[in-house]
């Protein structure tokens, strides 16, 4: 009702109102206004009959009356131990298959020898992983999102395994394609695991763990990448004069590898689930309350590609991965140029920058967890790790195998730990839309320059020295600097899990018991 107008009753409101202030006004018909009376709150003048007001409300409809209950309800979450178990497995068969890429490539001149190829044909070897990724990233995130993290995981774990028995049948000088056919199997398992982290972090970590669980997921995989830097070289040692001793070597560390994966393929049929009973966020008990046939994977993909803050975090995170990708694979070749005969070095020197990487990707994991400080942690981050990238640069061919230790830790400590950043701000700034699907399309991109990279500074160490190979990587990397620079930072699931909305929408206003009553009493004709 707007205020002065009167509505016309048949009976008068008592002299005292509670709170109001009572006021007389005429009559439509101008009568006396004794016999009419308003209550006032300043704004709106209603004149009710109090017989009116003792008569009993109809009582509410059962929908409407349970309606704010359920939508005030808490959401129920808890944090199961069997979280750790299912991380620790994912872990592990990770670890296995990134073992897998990079136990080639670090003593590449050995298996040039042994299957008397060309060094690019061993450097395919290692970038197989990257292009096997592209083309079967979308239908990978597509089994994630409708068969489960179960699925997935054992899709990876089985084909590791499959991939790693291959290659004990290819010990043999004349056996490259069957080594390479192996290798291709487990680059098809590597797809099926790298976009697994975020998802393991998010559906079964709470939101004060999940940037750690993520780092750790990732840690597996660095640790296999430490471990391939290391192990090869000790179990297969350059013995050019004597081919037999070299194929029996190389058939330890393949057998080795294929009884490892094997067990480890069982330990994900008894460990790891889709997800726990009850949700442990509240940002995951809104997506777990959402129906599925919500969900469209196609509409999700387009809804990210859409998503400028993403688009620069995909190519940013593309040139820092992939630069980490080019300089693991051609490190062996790197250190051979400037310090020939130091294949065992080379390898202590990867396990270097991998160890000191892993550091930092727990680090940061434990950082973000603690000051959600996404944007700033990704953009230090990138920073130092081009800082590193220069020194390393400019020292590698000094003569001092000590600096480059140094030099390679450093780089190592930021470059692999920016991995999880990338990871937990891209399902940041695109929830909420599936972990999985966020986290393939970074890893994606991230092999996409991979390769480029690779072939690049491959071709650059062949035609001139490792130098200008180095170079040609830190102009990229400074670019990826000013990518990140340009980045919105909306921290949408942290919202929603810090925010006082239970469901990630406004709950609705609860009308006043008093007004309730007030508009039930009037008239349904009656005009306002």
């Amino acid at each position: 009702m707007v205020a002065g107008e009167l509505l016309q009753e048949q009976h008068i409101l008592p002299d005292k109102t509670p709170g109001g202030s009572v006021s007389a006004c005429e009559t439509p018909d101008g009568g006396n206004t004794e016999h009419y009376k308003t209550l006032s709150n300043g704004s709106v003048h209603i004149t009710l009959d109090p017989k009116v007001l003792e008569q009993e409300l109809p009582a509410p409809d059962e929908k409407d009356a349970m309606l704010p209950s359920d939508q005030n309800k808490p959401l129920e979450t808890k944090r199961y131990l069997w979280r750790f178990a299912v991380l620790a497995v994912f872990s592990l068969y990770s670890l296995v298959n990134a073992f897998q890429w990079i136990q080639y490539g670090i003593i590449a001149n050995i298996f040039t020898n042994y299957y008397n190829v060309s060094d690019v044909m061993v450097d395919w070897l290692s970038v197989v992983y990257m292009v096997a990724y592209v083309p079967l990233i979308f239908p990978a995130t597509w089994l994630l999102d409708k068969k489960g993290l179960r699925m997935t995981a054992l899709l990876g774990a089985g084909l590791n395994a499959v991939g790693a028995w291959v290659k004990c049948a290819s010990v043999g000088p004349n056996l490259f394609w069957v080594t390479m056919t192996a290798q291709i199997i487990c680059s098809v398992a590597q797809v099926f695991i790298l976009g697994l982290p975020s998802r393991i972090a998010s559906v079964w970590f709470g939101p004060s763990e999940v940037s750690t669980a993520c780092a750790t997921a990732v840690l597996g995989n660095q640790l296999g990448v430490a471990i391939g830097f290391l192990l090869p070289p000790v179990l297969v040692p350059n013995t050019a004069e004597d081919k037999e001793l070299m194929g029996y070597n190389i058939s330890i560390m393949f057998y080795g590898t294929a009884a490892i994966s094997t067990l480890l393929f069982f330990l994900t049929v008894f460990v790891i689930k889709d997800k726990p009973p009850l949700p442990p966020s509240k940002a995951q008990a809104v997506l777990c309350e959402t129906p599925d046939e919500d969900y469209s994977y196609k509409k999700s993909i387009i809804n990210l590609f859409k998503n400028k803050p993403f688009i620069l975090l995909l190519i940013s995170y593309g040139i820092m991965t992939g630069t980490f990708y080019s300089v693991s694979t051609l490190l062996n070749r790197m250190i051979i140029t400037h310090y020939p005969g130091e294949e065992l070095n080379a390898g202590r020197i990867g396990l270097t920058l991998v160890v000191a990487g892993m550091v930092g990707s727990i680090l940061c994991g434990l950082w973000l967890d603690r000051t959600k400080t996404y944007k700033m942690t990704t953009l230090i981050v990138y920073i130092l790790s081009f800082i590193g990238m220069v020194v390393f640069t400019f020292t590698l061919d000094l003569g001092y195998l000590l600096v480059i230790f140094i030099n390679a830790g450093v780089l190592g400590f930021f470059m692999t730990g920016y991995l999880p950043i990338g990871f937990e701000f891209g399902v940041e700034i695109t929830y909420p839309e599936s972990e999985g699907t966020s986290s393939g399309l970074l890893n994606a991109f991230a092999q996409v320059f991979g390769i480029i990279f690779t072939l690049i500074q491959g071709q650059l160490i062949t035609d001139y020295n490792p130098l200008i190979g180095n170079i040609f990587l830190c102009a990229w990397t400074f670019l990826g600097i000013i990518l990140t620079a340009l980045i919105k930072s909306d921290l949408k699931r942290h919202n929603i899990n810090v925010g006082n909305t239970d469901k990630g929408q406004a709950v609705p206003e609860e009308k006043e018991p008093c007004a309730a009553k007030l508009e039930s009493s009037l008239p349904h004709d009656t005009s306002l």
